[in-house]
């Protein structure tokens, strides 16, 4: 499977009158981790994705994250031009936003899944914070630059992750599609498909320049659901989502990953959302 290309089981049928969404995942998920959320989206839309934002070249991780908004935006292109759904997870979220922003012709609606908005002083922080080299100390990247990354086998990564707090509460076949989109072959076994680099790069280059989407009004319907135990969202502080989406904003069980913690209940509350911003849009 090629770094940008759909999963098979996301490619639409060409005939498909059902409404295009395009689905971002979160920093250091491919796209194949959200299969069974995915899944139960199917019999309603047509889902498009890249498997895995970041890993184009021509497109690298930079500050603030322009060039990934852009590859986001040539996949929305390459849909024949059809306004799609942008239906993102906490990176993939934002990035939809300021896809969205940019070109609201390629767009119907977006709905951010715990995707935190930074804006305000905080926006402000995290600039003082990149431009004082704090962000590697204080941003989830002190975590990622020292993830391990390689494993003999399938069995021995599912056995490590399995064990971890986070990834013990996600359903088993969650964690076993983890295994079989996150990983690839390695000369010594199997290695994380999301290169740990491009996660810390992400991280380290959050967007600060994005108070505007909360001071100016957005040109589509945008909708946010926010895990009632999110700490990610608590810290970006959830009144800025909540100015930005109005009265699209839901609370639904769980912590950040909750779409991979509990993909039906998610992919039930995702399309209730979509359902209420497209009467908007």
């Amino acid at each position: 499977m090629s770094d940008n290309a759909a999963p098979f089981w996301l490619t639409p049928a060409p005939a498909s009158t059902l409404p295009r969404l395009h689905f971002s995942h979160g920093n250091s998920f491919p796209t194949g981790t959200y299969r069974e959320f995915l899944t139960c989206l199917q019999p309603y839309y047509q889902i498009t994705s890249l498997e895995m934002i970041g890993h184009n070249p021509a497109y690298p991780v930079t500050d603030c994250w322009p060039d990934l908004c852009l590859e986001l935006i040539a996949s929305l292109e390459a849909g024949g031009g059809q306004p799609a759904i942008l239906l993102g997870h906490s990176l993939g979220g934002m990035l939809s936003l300021m896809a969205a922003r940019m070109r609201p012709d390629l767009v119907r609606c977006v709905l951010l899944l715990d995707a935190p908005v930074v804006a305000g002083w905080r926006a402000s922080l995290l600039k003082l914070a990149k431009l004082l080299g704090l962000a590697k100390v204080l941003s989830p990247a002190r975590f990622s630059r020292k993830r391990r990354k390689n494993w003999p086998d399938k069995a021995s990564a599912f056995a490590h992750f399995a064990e971890k707090e986070m990834f013990a509460i996600w359903p088993q076949q969650v964690l076993r599609d983890y295994i079989e989109f996150g990983m690839e072959p390695h000369s010594k076994g199997i290695t994380l498909h999301f290169k740990r680099e491009i996660e810390t790069a992400i991280y380290l280059s959050l967007p600060h320049n994005n108070s505007h989407f909360v001071s100016q009004p957005f040109p589509v319907p945008v909708g946010f659901l926010c895990g009632t135990t999110s700490e990610e969202c608590r810290q970006a502080g959830i009144g800025n989502a909540k100015k930005l989406v109005g009265e699209n904003f839901a609370w639904i069980e769980g912590g950040h990953l909750y779409p991979l913690e509990s993909p039906d209940k998610a992919a039930a509350k995702t399309h209730e959302m979509i359902t209420q911003l497209l009467k908007q849009s």
